[in-house]
């Protein structure tokens, strides 16, 4: 009888070259299903479009990309305002003997004098974002206290909960980060989150509306 698999004498070459061919076609077989699963070519494609959105959609850009330089008026309105704002923050601050001031209004102003017309200036997004900033961040602080991770969770929950409450507002970020480093107390969500945000908000009404091409606000709620 004749095969592959037949002993010859002290010989065994013939079922050792089967084995090895089986071992090597398993492993074709192996590398064929990784290569089915993974789809090369889809994930260089997700690469390629990665690569495209990093890079930027514009091949120069201005002082004020992508917006237009603004007008001379537009800027001086924005620099009295926010001068104002502020400076009557700190006035009153410093009159009352109470913390209405913080870093993150300096954001604020940017955008309530700057960028009035935008979505994230708004009363609403103003005073409701740096509300929602602070509740958290002091929930989150008397919670678990304060560490690298307990920041982080934080600015992400107050980012969440400002999306889902139509009140995104950029320097709520920092009001978060701000209440978590200084381990601020509960009264800090009066004084100045509120408080402060009130006053920035007046003066952004009466002083963007002096100007005859600004209207604020666009909406209260």
């Amino acid at each position: 009888m004749k095969g592959p698999f037949v002993k010859k004498k002290n010989n065994h070459t013939y079922p050792r070259l089967l084995s090895y061919k089986k071992i090597q076609l398993e492993g074709k077989n192996y590398w064929f299903k990784i290569s089915k699963t993974w789809n090369y070519k889809s994930l260089q494609l997700k690469w390629d479009n990665y690569r495209f959105k990093i890079s930027g959609t514009w091949s120069s850009c201005p002082l004020t990309c992508p917006i237009d330089k603004p007008h001379h008026r537009h800027i001086f309105w924005s620099w009295f305002g926010s001068f104002i704002a502020i400076a009557a923050t700190a006035y009153l601050s410093m009159e009352t003997n109470s913390p209405l001031l913080m870093a993150p209004f300096g954001a604020t102003s940017v955008l309530i004098f700057g960028v009035p017309d935008s979505p994230l200036a708004q009363p609403r997004n103003v005073i409701g974002g740096n509300l929602v900033a602070a509740f958290i961040s002091l929930t989150i602080l008397h919670l678990f206290g304060s560490s690298p991770w307990t920041m982080g969770m934080a600015v992400a929950t107050t980012i969440g909960v400002m999306q889902m409450t139509g009140t995104l507002h950029p320097p709520a970020g920092a009001v978060a980060l701000v209440v978590m480093m200084t381990k601020a107390h509960w009264e800090f969500l009066l004084t100045p989150a509120l408080q402060g945000s009130i006053i920035l908000v007046l003066c952004a009404v009466v002083f963007n509306n002096l100007a005859e091409e600004r209207t604020y606000p666009k909406h209260w709620l």
